[in-house]
């Protein structure tokens, strides 16, 4: 999971600014990819607080769609494919109007990453907002305890767990930025598997 940020980045790079073209050919020339992936940590930790809403914003959005939020749940399963002929898979899977907010909101990520300082992060509080989101998330809607927590890699796990996650993405929204922000990094650093697996 460490590494999925950047690697999105990557995907993201040569995208077409057309958002009519659904098929992308992903180019890496001029770019020094273990350079990059080796600091994937330390981008998510210096982005900024709106760089990183932003990207949650297209995850909300595509979340409410059954088709593209199962290319993204896919993402964060224990044996995804987040190769580059796998991120281009899920980025050609959305509806082309978020396949260019994807790219940018990736893209300011990575570049904000690399020239802001440190943000401030604590993963205790990040936790904290996930637990309350998930409490909610209980409240409302049934299994999600369940789905959150499966951890296979079976077509059942996957459907339930890709479930709860749109159903705790949505109940995310109604949090403030620097929470939603906090919450996101803390996805994006440690899965959706380790959230499910410390409930």
């Amino acid at each position: 999971m460490r590494t999925l940020l950047l690697s999105l980045a990557f995907a993201c790079l040569a995208l077409p600014a057309s958002a009519q073209q659904r098929q992308y050919e992903i180019d890496l020339s001029g770019i020094d990819p273990a350079m990059v992936l080796a600091s994937a940590e330390d981008v998510i930790l210096r982005a900024g607080d709106r760089d990183i809403d932003t990207l949650y914003q297209v995850v909300l959005d595509a979340s409410k769609s059954e088709s593209e939020s199962r290319e993204l749940c896919r993402l964060f399963d224990p044996s995804a494919d987040r190769s580059i002929a796998g991120l281009q898979r899920t980025a050609n899977a959305l509806a082309p109007e978020r396949q260019a907010r994807f790219a940018e909101a990736v893209l300011a990520i990575a570049v904000s990453g690399m020239q802001n300082p440190l943000q401030p992060y604590d993963p205790a509080a990040a936790d904290q907002v996930l637990r309350r989101a998930g409490v909610t998330a209980m409240l409302i809607h049934d299994g999600f305890s369940i789905g959150i927590a499966a951890s296979g890699d079976d077509p059942g796990s996957r459907q339930a767990r890709c479930r709860s996650f749109r159903q705790l993405v949505d109940v995310l929204q109604d949090f403030e930025l620097h929470e939603r922000a906090a919450a996101t990094r803390y996805l994006m650093l440690e899965g959706l598997t380790r959230y499910g697996r410390d409930l």
